[in-house]
């Protein structure tokens, strides 16, 4: 009989009602094969009492995700910096009528030998509704400008970022003055 039995009519049963009496499992693991033992009933364990989902090793990044940039060029950083700033300046939080390079999000810019680029950024906070489309944005933008072979954006959170790498553009443009 599994946990569940009282759910199913047991009319050959000597227990009243057909409850199961056996002692409870002490783990979701036991609690799932005690469930799945039993044919006669109608439960199936959700897959979230799965456990192996939980000591399984993650999956590998996909191609594309995990930034393949050399060391930086400085010839071809200095060459490409402004371009890669004006197309960041063109990507908005949504939140805050000011572009994400005024608000000071954008901690650095690198260009390797091959014209790979890799722009290091921060949230104003973890828990930002735009976490996803920011950065996205901002690869794809930079990826644009003519001349680029390839561009990843790496959040990082250290340090911290404050309303003190604001510019004063964006100071003066949300009253923080």
């Amino acid at each position: 009989m599994g946990i569940f039995s009282f759910l199913k009519k047991d009319k050959d049963s000597d227990n009243a009602g057909g409850v199961d009496v056996s002692p409870a499992p002490t783990d979701a693991t036991a609690a799932s094969a005690v469930a799945t033992e039993s044919a006669d009933t109608p439960f199936h364990p959700p897959e979230a009492w799965n456990l192996d989902a939980l000591t399984a090793p993650p999956p590998a990044p996909a191609a594309g995700t995990v930034p393949e940039i050399g060391p930086m060029d400085t010839a071809k950083t200095a060459e490409y910096q402004q371009k890669i700033i004006d197309v960041i300046k063109t990507v908005y939080d949504p939140e805050i009528p000011v572009d994400i390079y005024e608000l000071g999000l954008i901690y650095e810019i690198i260009v390797d030998a091959e014209n790979r680029a890799l722009v290091r950024m921060t949230l104003t906070s973890p828990a930002c509704p735009s976490a996803q489309q920011i950065p996205q944005e901002v690869r794809y933008k930079v990826k644009a400008v003519p001349g680029i072979t390839e561009a990843w954006v790496e959040i990082v959170w250290e340090p911290t970022w404050t309303k003190d790498r604001m510019s004063e553009t964006a100071k003066l443009t949300l009253g923080f003055f």
